[in-house]
């Protein structure tokens, strides 16, 4: 019986900076764990379009993205979910009631409001897009405007009283610090996909392992009895199995090593 294993990307597989390196050894355990039989996913907040080919090219069974609303497997798409396009644009309006600054994530692409107003933080991620070649020019108004989930960052002025009564009665809020929240519909999380996943292809529970760097992980990383922080990522220390080595000492190759998965 193969084990199967998740990972996250930013900050797990890739450096969460503007380096965006993949160390080898994580590409050595990688091609060494799979060689072995073993499943490898990515488990991942980004949306299905938003994953990079450096990524893919490491080899992997299937792909969780969008915090579980895509579930992909040797290339059959399992679950895609989106939402309705009444609810895209009801949010959308309540959004600039809230004054907050929303990116809209879809399967295919990212939607952007400029009615409301562009944080540093937003223009940096937009500079970082353009750079990896990816459209930033779909807005709200555009008729093929929808999303799966979406972000917003908070602004003064920004009524979060609001935004957290009437966005939570349909979806989880992430808190990811400093003003920046993840939206996912109710129902849908990174360990979801995983219980999905383990029934679909028949594995254990005691055989799935899960390696995350930040909160937006606690769902998969509490989902699975091996779940492994990366170094660094202290916030989450207390809520794991172990605790492996950060990303460029080797973090995920020591991960592997350590349950015996290489």
């Amino acid at each position: 019986m193969p084990s199967i294993i998740f990972f996250d990307i930013d900050g797990t597989l890739m450096t969460e900076d503007d380096r965006m390196i993949i160390p080898e050894s994580t590409r050595e355990a990688i091609a060494l764990t799979r060689a072995k039989g073993n499943l490898t996913f990515v488990n991942s907040g980004r949306t299905a379009f938003n994953i990079s080919p450096k990524v893919k090219e490491l080899g992997f069974d299937g792909y969780i993205c969008g915090c579980g609303t895509y579930i992909e497997y040797k290339g059959e798409v399992l679950l895609r979910s989106t939402l309705p396009k009444d609810d895209c644009l009801r949010i959308a309006e309540l959004m600039r009631e809230c004054r907050v600054t929303p990116v809209y994530e879809y399967t295919y692409g990212y939607f952007f409001d400029d009615k409301l107003p562009m944080t540093e933080d937003l223009r940096h991620f937009l500079d970082v897009f353009v750079d990896s070649g990816i459209d930033v020019s779909k807005r709200v108004e555009d008729e093929d405007f929808g999303f799966d989930k979406f972000v917003i960052w908070e602004n003064p002025g920004s009524d979060m009283e609001k935004f957290r009564r009437e966005i939570g009665k349909g979806f989880s809020i992430i808190d990811r610090g400093g003003g920046f929240y993840e939206n996912v519909p109710a129902g849908y999380s990174k360990a979801t996909a995983i219980d999905i996943l383990l029934k679909r292809l028949g594995i254990p529970l005691s055989d799935a392992y899960a390696i995350g760097d930040s909160t937006n992980d606690l769902p998969m990383l509490q989902a699975v009895p091996n779940s492994i922080a990366m170094g660094g990522a202290e916030c989450i220390y207390p809520y794991v199995a172990h605790v492996t080595t950060g990303i460029e000492d080797n973090g995920i190759y020591n991960a592997l090593r350590h349950y015996e998965l290489i």
